[in-house]
């Protein structure tokens, strides 16, 4: 298992169950945390986790740890879950797949396999990755080593839906590899499997997937605008289209972390590639990028309607991870509402009993306060919806402070407004 993050420990315990499995990853300190027994991003129990480590390299089932890529040259199957971002032009980085692929490539042997579950453009695969494969070991896909694709669908803190309650999408570089592929994973994958036609179709099936969420999200964001004009609530509007049986359900909201926020560029990029301009993806994009930037400036209108003085004004936003429950801060679109209330003048603090201290700091330079008073503040925002914010007594705040919901998580009769 080539990283060890939110996709590739879960994977690999399950696999080692089953089969003598290493994870490799080249962060040593992953490697020294989770042989203290302890997964920082909570996708996997400690007690899962200690019952499948191994501290060398099984004969049997089990689970080691490197990130010493000599000791992983006897494997046969490697899986590559490392992530697939975006840089600041919003353009693919396929940086951690390509050294990934690099790696693979010094170590790859006759008729082993390798298989992607990154989350990429048709093409990606076989275009981009398998070819550095093929020019580091100096060997031929399908003629000296085989490749699969079977895309990840994890979603972080979700304990209902987890790696092996979720259909799975399997597909290979022949018609047999596929099988096996496919037979590989319906030993750990309890809801099932579908096999793809082709590597390149499970790619597209699964970057459509997120994309589509993207849109739906995008719509119902417009939506809040318009209501925000019309001085309609938002929530309430949802509330009353949604009983009927085809309104589909979505909420308007920060689209962040790291599939719903990035993956529309993945097939925006190969759709231009091809000469075709895509519309709605990237007109969702720009809905849902530009929200941050739209709801800081609600709240500026809430403080003004108030009378409160903008500029020096102390705000509280409650949260900072990308969904609730979570420790995931990756690609978190609350900054955009900070920096966007600092552009005001206003000050702003900024906790989570989620976000670990230490990577938001070296993430996004920010210091995440652990104590505060809510009456200390001008205004406070909910940003995310954790469990803790719910047991937040809200009337001890000041008398004409503004309290904006994003999440509409809270009474509406006890906020000044809400997304």
């Amino acid at each position: 298992m080539i990283g060890l993050g939110y996709v590739g420990l879960p994977l690999a315990v399950e696999f080692a169950g089953h089969y003598p499995v290493i994870g490799f990853d080249i962060k040593k300190d992953r490697i020294d945390e989770l042989y203290q027994g302890h997964d920082n991003t909570l996708e996997v129990e400690d007690e899962n986790l200690k019952s499948v480590l191994k501290n060398e390299i099984p004969e049997g089932n089990g689970l080691y740890l490197t990130s010493v890529l000599e000791e992983i040259k006897n494997c046969n199957i490697y899986i590559v879950t490392v992530p697939t971002p975006v840089d600041k032009n919003n353009c693919p980085d396929l940086t951690p797949l390509i050294k990934a692929s690099e790696t693979i490539g010094k170590v790859i042997k006759k008729d082993d396999i390798v298989i992607y579950e990154s989350t990429v453009y048709p093409g990606c695969t076989e275009e981009d990755c398998i070819t550095v494969i093929e020019k580091v070991s100096g060997k031929k896909l399908n003629i000296d080593f085989f490749a699969g694709y079977s895309p990840e669908r994890i979603n972080p803190g979700d304990k209902e839906h987890t790696v092996t309650s979720i259909h799975k999408v399997t597909s290979g570089s022949t018609t047999e590899i596929a099988e096996v592929v496919d037979q590989l994973y319906k030993k750990v994958i309890k809801a099932g499997t579908h096999k793809a036609p082709s590597i390149r179709i499970a790619e597209m099936a699964k970057v459509i997937e997120n994309s589509q969420r993207d849109i739906n999200i995008a719509f119902v964001n417009e939506l809040a605008r318009i209501c925000a004009h019309m001085d309609l609530d938002t929530k309430s509007v949802l509330d009353a289209a949604g009983t009927k049986w085809n309104f589909l359900k979505f909420s308007p909201g920060l689209v962040g972390g790291h599939c719903i926020g990035i993956d529309p560029y993945y097939i925006a990029q190969k759709a231009q590639e091809y000469g075709y301009h895509p519309e709605i993806i990237l007109a969702g994009r720009r809905m849902n990028d530009g929200m941050g930037v739209w709801i800081a400036a609600q709240i500026v209108k809430l403080m003004i309607k108030k009378s409160i003085a903008v500029n020096n004004s102390r705000v509280l936003m409650l949260g900072i991870t990308f969904k609730e429950n979570c420790p995931d801060v990756r690609n978190t679109k609350v900054l955009d509402v900070v920096n966007e209330l600092r552009q005001f003048g206003c000050k702003v603090d900024i906790t989570d009993p989620w976000g670990d201290a230490a990577e938001v700091k070296h993430e996004y330079g920010e210091e995440l306060i652990t104590s505060y008073k809510i009456e200390d503040y001008d205004t406070i925002v909910l940003a995310v919806a954790h469990n803790e914010f719910k047991k937040i007594n809200f009337t001890q705040r000041k008398k004409d402070s503004i309290l904006y919901d994003i999440k509409s998580l809270l009474p509406i009769e006890i906020i000044d407004g809400r997304l």
